[in-house]
């Protein structure tokens, strides 16, 4: 454990690039410090907040109160078991670098969520999905630190409540979690590949970029290599040269509404009917070309639950790609609708001032609140 003596500004350590500096930033190699550290931290009151990767994080100009943690923990175990395998990955190693392990290793189950930025603590916390796959799935235990009891628990994945980008431990448009804990390390049920062959591809658009056909298996290298091409394509694959990957990813969730509200909506509005608020993601064409069909509701059911695209409704919004608030050094991604980038020197106010002019017109148009993806440090939408 170790404390910077000049606490790094946070627009240094965030994909963002925007930030303050903090009031202290410290730094846990391990678990045994991280537990120490934050232990302390919260025996002394002193607010807190833990930073991994800095994927999914906005924060304010004018720094942080209290103190940064910088989570640099590492190590990944593996036990073989008679079918399966499990991995036991420490919080502070990198997602991506962990799927380029198990494609490596021979190992199915997360191929499809390669380059997806972050930290492996991040992933369960809005239960990470892609191109048809999606942590849940995998996810079989989670070790926690917890906030209330003080104590390292090991919680199964059961308990998360686990839902579209979401969990008992994400922050929702900077409110509490609805369980205060740090995730010191996640347990992972990985398949070994048969023949070195994926798991059944399950997303179109992937499907597509690989020439197969939906429910093939190719190998594990090619998704891998076919996942990070199409996630470069809408600039969100970090590239220090391209300002369109200098963002949070999607900055806003799609939205999950009653069916009622989506009737209200253009027919060609693409969506989803869900048969709950936390069914797994599904991925939703801006054509509309697939699942634009809501059935009717029985006279005494329960009302139906549908998932919209957020790109499409702020397209239709009348923001294209590319648009920028005059004078302001952020803008929307010229690749990706739902990113927000930082197009050189923006601040994090430029940032917010676009995400709320974002909402503002979707609401106005569709009467739907965009929710915020990013974790928000010290700054309000």
């Amino acid at each position: 454990m170790s404390e910077l003596s000049e606490p790094r500004p946070l627009r240094e350590l965030t994909t963002l690039a925007v930030g303050g500096a903090p009031e202290r930033m410290l730094q846990a190699d391990d678990a045994e410090e991280l537990v120490d550290l934050l232990t302390e931290l919260w025996a002394d009151d002193e607010p807190w907040t833990v930073l991994g990767g800095g994927s999914n994080t906005l924060a304010a100009d004018d720094g942080i109160e209290g103190a940064v943690v910088l989570m640099r923990t590492r190590g990944i175990e593996r036990v073989d078991e008679p079918d399966s395998v499990l991995l036991r990955v420490q919080a502070g190693e990198n997602w991506d670098a962990l799927v380029a392990h198990t494609v490596e290793t021979g190992l199915t189950g997360i191929e499809a969520l390669s380059g997806i930025p972050g930290s492996v603590g991040a992933a369960p916390i809005q239960n990470i999905g892609a191109y048809g796959q999606e942590l849940s799935s995998v996810l079989e235990s989670v070790e926690l630190l917890d906030y209330e009891s003080g104590e390292r628990v090991r919680v199964p994945a059961t308990e998360l409540e686990l839902g579209y980008r979401s969990s008992v431990l994400k922050r929702h448009g900077g409110e509490p979690a609805a369980r205060e804990a740090v995730v010191l390390s996640v347990d992972l049920r990985l398949a070994p590949a048969e023949d070195g062959l994926s798991r059944p591809v399950a997303y179109s658009q992937l499907a597509r970029a690989l020439d197969v056909e939906l429910g093939d298996r190719v190998p594990l290298e090619q998704v891998r290599e076919a996942v990070l091409a199409l996630r470069s394509s809408k600039g969100m694959v970090l590239d220090a040269a391209d300002r369109d990957t200098h963002s949070a990813g999607s900055f806003f969730t799609n939205p999950i509404v009653t069916d009622q509200l989506a009737r209200t909506l253009p027919a060609e509005a693409p969506r989803w009917p869900l048969a709950t608020a936390d069914a797994a993601d599904t991925v939703l064409p801006l054509d509309g070309s697939a699942g634009t069909e809501i059935p009717p509701l029985a006279a005494d059911a329960e009302p139906q639950l549908v998932k919209l695209s957020a790109a499409w409704l702020i397209e239709r919004a009348s923001i294209p790609r590319g648009f920028a608030l005059p004078g302001s050094r952020a803008g929307i991604s010229t690749k990706h609708t739902l990113a927000l980038t930082n197009r050189g020197g923006a601040t994090a106010d430029d940032i917010a001032s676009l995400a709320r002019f974002v909402q503002s017109r979707v609401q106005a148009e569709f009467g739907i609140l965009l929710r915020p993806e990013p974790v928000l440090l010290g700054i309000e939408l």
